[in-house]
């Protein structure tokens, strides 16, 4: 081999080497990219995954604030109905007795035009009863418009401690009067649901 051809072979083997060490470094390169576009894929399923676990806490959060709100507006809801309820039946009571005290001084006249009525029956004058009576019926009428109403007691009723009152016992007539009302010395009343005026009776023992 001359050394011409021994030239040649020597600059064929260093290209040779040239090319082999710039692939080398090549295909280190392209591996370190390829890690480093592994390792960014990872951060972003690990950015993912936070954003995810944030947004399920932040709608568990918003879930039981709304909760709490929802039971305190029903807590409000059902505080405020009881409180209409409550005061529609206090006003409906306040309406029933608003003239209770005006209405209890005006229970003594009735009695007095009672005792004028059987009085004058007894006379003759019919035109006077029919003028105390026909007073007497509209002033009646006027208290009932305002809610009173006589109570319903006569003789022979069983006494009864809680809607009448016993202001004195007296022998029975009989068996069967024992227990019973003798006589009604002042009639009751009642404005709305509540007595305001008591029947004052004579029992039998």
């Amino acid at each position: 081999m001359t050394f011409y051809n021994k030239w040649q072979y020597f600059c064929s083997l260093q290209e040779k080497l040239k090319e082999n060490a710039i692939m080398s470094k090549n295909d280190k390169f392209k591996k370190t990219d390829l890690e480093k576009e592994v390792d960014f894929e990872d951060v972003e399923i690990n950015e993912q995954e936070i954003a995810e676990e944030n947004v399920t806490d932040a709608l568990s959060k918003l879930q039981d604030e709304f909760q709490n709100e929802k039971d305190r507006y029903l807590r409000l809801f059902a505080e405020f109905e009881n409180y209409k309820k409550r005061t529609s039946r206090e006003r409906i009571e306040m309406f029933k007795t608003a003239g209770e005290d005006v209405i209890v001084s005006l229970l003594p006249i009735l009695d007095d035009f009672e005792r004028a009525l059987k009085e004058i029956e007894k006379s003759d004058d019919d035109n006077l009863y029919k003028g105390v009576e026909l007073i007497n019926n509209k002033f009646n009428e006027t208290l009932k418009a305002k809610g009173l109403q006589m109570m319903d007691v006569k003789t022979g009723d069983t006494f009864d401690a809680d809607s009448h009152e016993a202001i004195t016992q007296i022998p029975a007539p009989d068996a069967k009067m024992k227990g019973k009302i003798i006589d009604v010395v002042e009639r009751g009343y009642t404005l709305g649901d509540k007595i305001i005026r008591y029947p004052k009776v004579v029992i039998g023992q």
